[in-house]
């Protein structure tokens, strides 16, 4: 069967979720493009799809990446849509000249390919997933900081920080998986708190980026409080009690 111009602009939305991603539920991929799951059935048996169904989940197509490893981490594929539009938010405040910092979380790799290709600046990530996406980028300069590297959650924990602690950013861009207003921001790795709250030290203007239903969530491994942050970016509207740095 061949490929209509509707299935291949799905086919397209498809390919850039998935260089956020490992994979993506059929079902999560059908809600997001407001499609049923039998037309997107159809749109991946079409003649030249890049894409494959691997049991239940979308993937890129093993002939044409060479991809080996389907491993589904479960943070990855929770809040698509939600974390798709934090990420535009935090995206469009990149501008020509900054030096960012990307935190490793699973909201990180939306912000960095939502990113304008034609922006020229610097990223120091720790994490391979987003390391993957901004080599792409032509006018981005990417500063892999180096260390034991995680199965995990795709997140190098630098051995002496050198990098982390050497480069002054203009933004950092750092995720969570808890944001309370009486417990401050956390995450579930303590390697990557001590990680986050380096990279704010060392940063200018500190931007928290997350999902609604990280509101109120209290994890074991503290960042810090809401008000050490210049910006909270969320894809709802936050409570009233929710406060930045003023």
């Amino acid at each position: 069967m061949m490929m209509d111009r509707k299935s291949n602009t799905r086919l397209k939305s498809l390919e850039f979720i998935l260089t956020t991603m490992s994979s993506i539920k059929l079902k999560d991929a059908a809600n997001i493009l407001n499609v049923s799951e039998m037309t997107l059935r159809r749109d991946l048996n079409t003649e030249g799809c890049p894409l494959v169904l691997l049991g239940g989940h979308i993937v890129r197509d093993p002939k044409n990446y060479h991809e080996t490893n389907y491993l589904i981490f479960e943070q990855e594929t929770k809040n698509l849509k939600e974390k798709m539009v934090a990420g535009k938010l935090a995206a469009d405040l990149v501008e020509n000249g900054d030096i960012i910092f990307f935190d490793c979380g699973s909201s990180i790799p939306f912000i960095a390919s939502q990113i304008s290709s034609e922006i020229k600046f610097t990223a120091l990530c720790c994490s391979l997933n987003t390391f993957t996406i901004l080599k792409e980028k032509s006018h981005c300069e990417v500063i892999l900081a180096g260390g034991i590297y995680s199965n995990h959650n795709s997140f190098f924990t630098p051995v002496n920080n050198s990098e982390v602690e050497s480069i002054l950013t203009t933004k950092a861009f750092i995720s969570a998986a808890g944001v309370s207003n009486e417990f401050g921001v956390s995450c579930f790795n303590y390697d990557e708190a001590k990680v986050k709250k380096i990279a704010m030290k060392k940063s200018r203007k500190n931007i928290l980026v997350f999902d609604h239903t990280k509101i109120n969530q209290v994890k074991k491994a503290y960042i810090g409080d809401l008000n050490q942050f210049d910006l909270l970016i969320c894809d709802k509207e936050l409570p009233k009690n929710f406060y930045a740095k003023k």
